[in-house]
């Protein structure tokens, strides 16, 4: 599997605001002594039509960062952007607009509804926006995943790596600033898993669309632009233009890291 893909010729247009911002951003559980701190002040900025990549040890607040990034969680403290638009203060009425018209989501679990048809499925998110339904637009983004036969099939009837791929194909039918993917080949054998990985890294090349994937694996991170890597809820690296064995040195390091600090506190 080829990591690197040439980025297209044609530069995205220019913008004044990165895709995602985050601006000492704290996110805390609990108080006091048992208060348990997943952020500790991220300060990041994500380029529009970049694909970024975030890794840590276990407990390092990758879930938390995403969350917070995507809306779905509030910072204890800080400020979350997007384009530009502070999006922390905004009621859950806005924030669920904002969602639904602005993000996309890729999750392991693929989260697809096994009532609907795979088109149906497509649609669902301009559904729930309340916007008209693109058949046409769908049928698109059905044909670049490769499944343009599988419209009328019921995800049941698809094998785990079509369904991620419908769930990519939802995820960009309404042409979201920014698609969040949270372990999307964690369900997925090494060669589907490759198939996933490719059609992201084309979503961005060729449709312009900013990923952000929290991922445990460095051959997955190895398609990103860039590898951020958390460790006990701040920023403690990253890699530029990555490939496998650097992403999994550095994991090693940070993760030994990490366990030494945390037996440190518990002695």
């Amino acid at each position: 599997m080829a990591p690197r893909h040439e980025r297209p010729s044609t530069p995205a247009p220019y913008t004044p605001h990165p895709a995602v911002e985050l601006r000492s951003v704290r996110r805390s559980y609990g108080r006091g002594d048992r208060a348990v701190h997943a952020l500790r002040g991220i300060d990041l900025a994500l380029a529009r039509g970049s694909f970024t990549a975030v890794m840590g040890p276990s407990g390092s607040g990758k879930s938390t960062f995403l969350q917070c990034a995507a809306g779905l969680d509030r910072p204890t403290s800080g400020e979350v952007l997007l384009g530009g638009e502070e999006i922390t203060r905004l009621s859950e009425n806005r924030l669920t607009q904002l969602r639904r018209s602005r993000i996309g989501f890729v999750f392991q679990s693929f989260n697809l509804l096994p009532s609907l048809t795979v088109q149906q499925n497509v649609l669902l998110p301009q559904r729930l926006a309340g916007e008209r339904q693109d058949r046409g637009r769908a049928r698109q983004l059905l044909a670049q995943v490769g499944l343009a036969e599988q419209a009328g099939r019921r995800p049941g009837q698809l094998s785990g790596g079509q369904q991620q791929r419908v769930a990519i194909a939802r995820a960009l039918i309404t042409g979201p600033e920014v698609l969040f993917a949270d372990e999307p080949t964690g369900a997925l054998d090494t060669r589907t898993a490759a198939e996933v990985l490719t059609l992201l890294r084309q979503a961005v090349d060729t449709m312009g669309a900013t990923v952000v994937m929290v991922t445990h694996d460095p051959l997955a991170a190895s398609h990103a632009d860039r590898v951020l890597f958390l460790a006990d809820g701040a920023l403690a690296d990253e890699i530029v233009r990555p490939d496998p064995q650097r992403v999994a040195e550095r994991m090693i390091t940070l993760t030994a890291r990490s366990a030494g600090r945390r037996a440190e506190a518990a002695a």
